[in-house]
């Protein structure tokens, strides 16, 4: 694909200069990013490295307040239609039993719902709406970022095409965002001696299973401790549908800090042989753990890793967003609604101060502090904390969990996490819209 330079200099009836913003990477905070861009009059066009956009990895949970901004931005009909509205969320001990349990989304209060859906299905959802709206052109494929540079108002960005590795003509723009993820091109450039992200010792092997639903049949449950866990929820309304659920698991195990792994790739085949044995006993009234490991026809290995918080997202004309400025541990469900939050905060400061470096500083006051917090949250546990506690304080099981955890304990589960994350039920319905 030939792409020429792009700058546009009308204006939208609030005054908003129409100059293109380019957005690196094409995920699900990049797509949301130019959705939410189109929605203020902003033109933008994304760049993703990949050659072909295609429906890839496994479950994700979308919390209500990320349900919330794709609902204003006219997805929520789309996301209803796909994903399973989460009712419920539990903890359970490695014995499987009960250690607590919330409502989740609507039933829980919440103006909207929370979601369990297949990234990949998200992805594709978010990719047809960009080019309905924005256009079939809106998405630039095969264009791998190598370097930029910025003259005056201007940022000119560098592509080679990713497959044959040749040069491809630069592209202006009047900023430049970066959400191509934790192995960011973007991010490397800025911070070039950071080095790899960071492995904490845990490796999860994550699959999905077709099997007859569970618990509530909209339940996400987590069982456990920090060193071996199991976490499971539909993701399938076709699958619901049919009478079915099409079950996202992720089977967790932590090592030593020097434990030798195969660190150095991060999206790989797994081998059920590595961890099924481990959970071989864990067959609960309430589900059947090793059949439905058994069942999934194929399982993929990651590392759990993610990056230390940056002091500066921003410089110049450029910033970040997304794991590519805060990658974290897929705990507490966040990596994905975290990275659409910082999508309508950027959008929104665009609008007040104009395509302009000010409202990329302005985004970062806003964003980096809350989600550093989260990482380092996230780092402590977060709420699966109350399931190390268990394990630490009654391995061979209990009679009451209240003789096992104080009510303050319980209590931090329910609600301190949700406060660092951003979606207290009661803060999240009555704040004005973001955008």
């Amino acid at each position: 694909m030939v792409v020429t330079p792009v700058l546009q200099l009308s204006s939208t009836g609030d005054g908003i200069p129409r100059m293109t913003i380019l957005i690196i990477g094409g995920g699900i905070a990049g797509l949301t990013t130019a959705l939410s861009l189109h929605q203020i009059g902003v033109a933008c066009r994304v760049y993703e490295t990949a050659s072909e956009v295609r429906p890839l990895g496994l479950g994700l949970n979308l919390l209500p307040h990320a349900v919330r901004e794709l609902t204003e931005l006219g997805l929520g009909d789309a996301l209803a239609a796909t994903g399973i509205p989460t009712a419920e969320l539990a903890y359970y001990s490695a014995k499987g039993q009960r250690i607590w349990s919330e409502p989740r989304g609507r039933a829980a209060g919440y103006a909207w719902p929370q979601y369990s859906i297949h990234r990949g299905a998200l992805q594709m959802l978010l990719m047809q709406a960009v080019r309905e709206r924005l256009g079939p052109d809106a998405v630039a494929t095969g264009h791998h970022l190598v370097a930029w540079e910025e003259a005056g108002d201007r940022v000119r960005a560098f592509f080679m095409d990713s497959q044959t590795r040749t040069g491809l003509p630069p592209v202006e723009g009047a900023l430049l965002i970066g959400c191509d993820g934790i192995h960011s091109a973007v991010r490397h450039r800025l911070y070039p001696d950071e080095g790899p992200p960071i492995w904490n010792g845990a490796i999860l092997w994550r699959g999905a299973s077709t099997s007859g639903p569970f618990l509530t049949g909209r339940t996400m449950i987590m069982a456990g401790h920090e060193f071996q866990k199991f976490v499971a929820y539909p993701i399938s309304k076709a699958a619901e549908d049919r009478g079915e659920a099409e079950i996202n698991w992720i089977a967790e195990r932590k090592f030593r800090p020097d434990h030798e792994w195969r660190r150095e790739d991060w999206n790989r085949p797994g081998n059920v042989d590595d961890f099924l044995p481990h959970f071989a006993s864990w067959n609960f009234d309430w589900l059947d753990i090793p059949a439905v490991i058994k069942a999934a026809d194929r399982c993929y290995e990651f590392p759990m890793v993610d990056r230390d918080p940056l002091e500066r997202w921003s410089f110049g004309r450029v910033t970040m967003l997304g794991d590519a400025a805060h990658p974290m541990y897929p705990i507490g469900s966040n990596g994905a609604s975290q990275g659409i939050i910082d999508a309508r905060y950027l959008t929104r400061e665009i609008r007040r101060h104009g395509i302009d470096p000010a409202a990329l500083h302005a985004y970062e006051a806003e964003r980096r502090p809350a989600t550093a917090q989260i990482v380092m949250a996230n780092r402590a546990n977060g709420p699966e904390q109350v399931m190390q506690l268990v394990q630490l304080r009654a391995p061979d099981g209990f009679d009451r969990v209240e003789d096992v955890l104080t009510t303050d304990e319980l209590e931090y589960t329910a609600t301190a996490y949700k406060k660092i994350a951003g979606f207290e039920r009661e803060t999240l319905n009555n704040r004005p819209p973001i955008v």
